[in-house]
């Protein structure tokens, strides 16, 4: 049982706010709190409030209730690194997940025991920014284009122990592709599913996967998203995401958290998918409750990167291997000698992910009909894909072999492998600890968040609804 508890001329249109016992105009307020000369919300030549001015203020609401709690440091400034406005945001709480020993008390557990994370009063809020450099692109829809993310959290408690860290992760949503013919070789074209697909994905449930550009939903069913009243494992959301990390931070004493990150390219990864079915939280791939109840918790780990089971898993430890001489640093992807840019990545792009996500849940007619085991097919999917871009055969991708200026499998581009920020629709807190392995704790169930929000536009749209609406056009 669970028991948890440009700049307006119309100032005078701006009500007065107090924040601490502090009369502030609400134009003061959101230039103090966003660090421009512009205020992040203004009135319309008219006088009224158009649509971004309230979504703003919802932000700026978000950012006051942050400053007036216990905190060692106020919100980031978010201008302070050459960045451009906020374009998107999420509001994070933890009101929209199962609660679990982190943020809520379970009987026989830890009702008796201090909450280690934060409570039902834990909030926070991520702000993404468009980064100015030389030559990049400012679209956020770019995928080489930098994305500032900001994160401003109140009331989550500093990790003490174990090299423990928060993680924040944008989640995306695993969606039906459009119908092409297939390749020479009956496979899939890149980002397409064929005919066949189609009409197996139109045949199950109600023929929600029918419709290009839907989510994937397990049954074929209308989507459930993450839900308070979801019960791990019996019931809870019917759909597919993978995450995309946005960084590991830790708390203060204040109970507040800061933390900034920069999405791009480079980071724009996902961790290697053959540890996924061994990190204890998703019975789909090791019924009926996991790795951990199936005793095969970090079974199959990539210490020595590879392509998995069914892929090349024998590279020798000598050179693939942590070397304390020269340790494997995924951060170093820029030299001006190739030769010294790591190629011992252990993840993959967020493009590629889907991909392989295709293989596995979407492509039942094209890629290996004859196999219905989740877990294999991913490992199969894992070799597969890996083996169209993996020029020297070693079973490991590299920032040569990625590089989103690049070609691969025929010629086509590279852009093809990374997704924009704005196509991810939530944005995940999780606690998190060192194991050995680079997949989210719990793999992508909800037994380690302890914070989440809808990803929306500035003017309030979530994320989801856009692209919902987009596939209805089609």
């Amino acid at each position: 049982m669970i028991n948890q508890s440009s700049s307006s001329s119309n100032k005078n249109k701006f009500r007065n706010a107090t924040v601490g016992g502090v009369g502030f105009s609400a134009l003061a307020l959101a230039l103090w709190l966003s660090g421009t000369t512009q205020p992040i919300s203004q009135a319309n030549a008219a006088g009224t409030v158009d649509e971004r001015e309230a979504q703003n203020r919802e932000v700026t609401t978000r950012l006051v209730e942050i400053r007036k709690s216990s905190h060692t440091y106020p919100p980031q400034n978010i201008n302070a690194n050459g960045t451009k406005e906020v374009f998107q945001y999420a509001l994070l709480d933890n009101k929209n997940f199962q609660p679990n020993v982190f943020t809520g008390y379970i009987d026989g557990i830890n009702d008796k025991a201090e909450l280690t994370a934060g409570n039902e009063k834990t909030i926070g809020v991520a702000r993404l920014v468009t980064i100015r450099k030389p030559g990049l692109p400012t679209d956020p829809s770019d995928p080489r284009a930098h994305v500032g993310v900001h994160i401003d959290i109140s009331g989550l408690k500093t990790v003490k122990a174990e090299a423990g860290w928060y993680e924040a992760t944008f989640m995306y949503t695993t969606k039906i592709p459009p119908v092409a013919p297939p390749r020479a070789d009956g496979h899939a074209q890149f980002g397409t599913i064929t005919p066949e697909d189609h009409h197996f994905m139109a045949s199950l449930g109600e023929g929600y996967n029918g419709v290009v550009g839907h989510v994937f939903t397990k049954g074929g069913v209308a989507p459930r998203y993450p839900s308070r009243d979801d019960v791990w494992p019996d019931e809870g959301s019917n759909l597919v995401s993978f995450p995309v990390t946005a960084g590991a931070f830790n708390a203060l004493k204040g109970d507040d958290a800061h933390h900034y990150f920069e999405f791009m390219p480079e980071t724009n990864m996902v961790f290697p998918h053959q540890e996924f079915p061994f990190a204890g939280g998703v019975p789909a791939l090791h019924p009926p409750l996991g790795s951990f109840a199936d005793g095969t918790l970090g079974h199959i780990l990539s210490i020595v990167p590879g392509s998995g089971p069914f892929g090349i898993n024998n590279n020798d430890p000598h050179i693939y291997g942590d070397n304390p001489s020269d340790p494997r640093d995924p951060d170093r992807f820029e030299s001006i000698d190739p030769a010294q840019k790591e190629f011992r990545l252990r993840s993959v792009p967020s493009g590629l992910t889907e991909e392989i996500h295709r293989d596995v849940f979407i492509r039942r007619a094209s890629f290996h009909p004859e196999e219905n085991n989740l877990e294999r097919r991913l490992f199969f999917a894992l070799a597969y894909e890996y083996s169209l871009i993996d020029t020297n055969n070693d079973g490991v991708l590299t920032f040569e072999e990625l590089d989103i200026d690049g070609t691969s499998d025929g010629g086509q581009s590279n852009e093809r492998l990374y997704f924009a920020i704005t196509e991810f629709d939530r944005l995940i807190i999780q606690r998190e600890i060192n194991d050995g392995m680079i997949v989210p704790r719990f793999a992508n169930s909800q037994r380690a968040w302890v914070l989440n929000g809808d990803m929306k536009s500035i003017t309030g749209e979530r994320i989801r609804d856009r692209q919902l609406a987009e596939s209805e056009i089609h």
